[in-house]
């Protein structure tokens, strides 16, 4: 089985070879040495890093992204069915991102309209803000 080079898996799949070099230092993808020291992927790695990137593409950090490789045999590239199973559950915190991404939304609209963008009132700059009642600046600093 031929291998790849570091710039031939990062043109296959569209990441960094800096970002390829990162990813193997974590653990989330593997390489073997040369006899001079240079990185060889297995081709599967294309399949490892086309998984890793979707995952961050739906907002997965590296350590999420981490723990479900983790789950797989020892450097087993990810099946569709790894893909499903993984992302069953994975659905409550996209749900979860979405009703946060629409929350914004529907806030923005509401700055647009009046442009205030005060400190003391913005839900988007100012969530929730429970000393907002105790005036304006940082209350918890004074004495």
């Amino acid at each position: 089985m031929s291998t790849l080079t570091i710039g031939q898996v990062a043109e296959r799949t569209g990441a960094a070879s800096s970002a390829l070099r990162y990813w193997e230092d974590l653990g989330l993808i593997g390489s073997v040495r040369t006899s001079g020291n240079q990185r060889r992927y297995d081709r599967s790695t294309i399949r490892r890093v086309s998984f890793i990137r979707a995952a961050q593409r739906i907002g997965l950090s590296l350590d999420e992204i981490g723990a479900a490789l983790a789950t797989l045999p020892e450097g087993r590239t990810p099946t569709a069915g790894d893909w499903a199973r993984l992302s069953r559950g994975w659905r409550g915190r996209l749900d979860e991102q979405i009703r946060r991404i629409e929350r914004l939304r529907d806030q923005l609209d509401s700055c647009i309209g009046c442009g205030c963008l005060s400190l003391r009132t913005c839900a988007l700059n100012n969530p929730s803000d429970v000393l907002a009642d105790r005036g304006p600046g940082a209350v918890l600093l004074e004495s």
